[in-house]
């Protein structure tokens, strides 16, 4: 079964950074702080973070199991 990347409903803002760490089985907190980094050091993370809200779609409701 392959691997969606969806929002997180463990939300701070939008739950980008909770559905991307979901997706590499990873601390929200470490994608957090990363971002952060982005943000601080080019300015392009907010784009980024913007672009990443719009698209991603919200966690579904129910597994899915097949």
């Amino acid at each position: 079964m392959a691997k969606k990347l969806y929002k997180s409903r463990d939300k701070k803002i939008c739950g980008v950074c909770g559905g991307v760490a979901d997706y590499f089985d990873i601390d929200p907190t470490i994608v957090r702080l990363i971002w952060v980094a982005f943000v601080l050091g080019a300015g392009s993370g907010i784009l980024a973070y913007i672009i990443a809200a719009i698209i991603m779609d919200d966690e579904p409701d129910y597994i899915d199991v097949q």
